[in-house]
């Protein structure tokens, strides 16, 4: 059947190539001049199944209070007269309860790991070069109080098949020994040798480029203003997607089924439809530096979790991304936001890198409340979600394609996941576990 993509990030680009695997035929829609132009552009690079623990954990409302009025706090919430916002924002706090954060790492985890799988089968069967590092995630601490909460999490992962270490500070340093001038100041770390990190943009447009030659179409430059339906209950569908051209044309491009993977901008596209998605952006913050010299700089990627920082080695390039401005759909850089990435990343590697030439960007993460994303039906019969990714939509791109592609051919996924419009099916840990098997079957 003809399938709509809506979307062209990492998430839908995904998505297109799962269902060209699985024989549909695929158009892809996206307003941008290519693939992974916007939250896939410049990430922090990470791989990162060991960061399932969401934003919304028993330390945060705390936390938030602490930082209101810094600019240059890792989390900023300015608060608007929108009530998407404000529901969002009670919804966050609801789900910061211990019961909530470890049903929601769960669910995180169990996507995350499948996903990095099905990465890895991808990468072996396309060659796509994208900086790709497999030498794990180190986190590291220099706060005790937040390395001693973050070991219930970290044994809780590990309980659930992660295998997320809780180390030392000689172990850290010996991890990644770029971190020794301010070795006095970390109390300890966790470290996930299977973890990876990657460029995403690379991997994105690599990818689109083999969905082309796979039959795969894309329309860049193309504005979806509407989805169009027919029918009610149980018999309703979409028919359509209304868009504007790159030659500022309307047209209606039909299809046998949709998949929404448009990020931030799901929300106000399903909402005239009455889907209500909890999905707000949060905007994310990068910086990367040429790096001058390759013994001081890392080559582990990393987490600093005082600063809320990941720094990820894209071949000659150093990528620092983080903080979090809960602040509407501006990507507009804040100047104390960027300073403040540029500052601590010099007092980690003073002479590591060119700082002068810091190119910074900033992206909208989809975020819900829980960090769980919005993976599957919807009540309309043949209209599909692949949205909500937040902070990991690069972790869990590649394995929220391959499901989506599996519901959308009439398939439950082999995943203990909670998806979205679905009974939950238990599988075991070992099916999880098990090296993923990228499906070539056609429907």
């Amino acid at each position: 059947m003809k399938v709509i993509v809506l979307g062209a990030g990492i998430v839908g680009t995904a998505s297109a190539w799962f269902l060209q695997k699985a024989g549909h035929e695929v158009i892809v829609l996206e307003r941008q001049p290519g693939a992974a132009q916007e939250t896939s552009f410049a990430n922090g690079g990470q791989i990162s199944v060991s960061h399932a623990e969401p934003w919304a954990n028993p330390s945060a409302p705390l936390k938030l209070l602490k930082w209101l009025g810094r600019e240059d706090a890792p989390l900023l919430f300015r608060l608007r007269a929108e009530w998407l916002q404000w529901r969002w924002g009670m919804e966050f706090l609801r789900q910061c309860t211990p019961s909530h954060m470890a049903y929601n790492i769960r669910q995180i985890l169990a996507i995350a790991e499948y996903s990095r799988q099905t990465l890895q089968a991808v990468r072996a069967e396309t060659n796509i070069a994208y900086d790709c590092e497999t030498r794990g995630i180190l986190h590291f601490y220099t706060d005790e109080k937040e390395f001693q909460q973050s070991l219930p999490a970290a044994n809780l992962m590990r309980d659930l098949g992660c295998p997320r270490q809780t180390i030392d500070t000689n172990e850290v340093i010996r991890i990644e020994p770029a971190l020794a001038p301010i070795r006095h100041k970390i109390v300890g770390g966790d470290f996930t040798a299977t973890d990876e990190s990657g460029d995403v943009h690379k991997f994105t447009t690599g990818l689109a480029s083999q969905c082309v030659e796979a039959g795969v179409t894309f329309r860049f430059n193309t504005f979806v203003t509407r989805l169009i339906s027919e029918g009610t209950g149980a018999s309703a569908r979409i028919v359509g997607a209304e868009i504007i051209d790159e030659h500022g044309r309307h047209q209606t491009i039909r299809g046998d089924s949709v998949v929404v993977a448009m990020g931030s901008f799901s929300t106000h596209l399903l909402k005239p439809l009455g889907i209500d998605l909890m999905i707000y952006p949060g905007k994310g913050y990068s910086a990367t530096y040429p790096v001058i010299d390759n013994a001081l700089a890392p080559r582990v990627s990393m987490t600093d979790d005082g600063h809320k920082l990941v720094i990820s080695r894209l071949g000659d390039r150093l990528r620092v991304a983080g903080t979090c401005e809960i602040n509407g759909y501006s990507r507009a850089l804040n100047p104390v936001r960027c300073e403040a990435i540029t500052r601590r990343t010099k007092e980690l590697f003073p002479d590591a890198c060119d700082y002068s030439q810091a190119q910074y960007w900033a992206g909208l993460r989809p975020l819900t409340p829980s960090n769980i994303p919005y993976i599957g039906k919807t009540k309309y019969s043949n209209l599909f979600l692949n949205t909500g990714h937040g902070t990991l939509g690069w972790t869990m791109g590649c394995g929220s394609g391959r499901a989506i592609a599996e519901i959308v051919s009439g398939r439950q996924p082999e995943l203990d996941f909670a998806f979205t419009g679905m009974a939950r099916t238990s599988v075991t840990r070992a099916m999880i576990s098990a090296p993923a098997q990228v499906s070539h079957s056609k429907s």
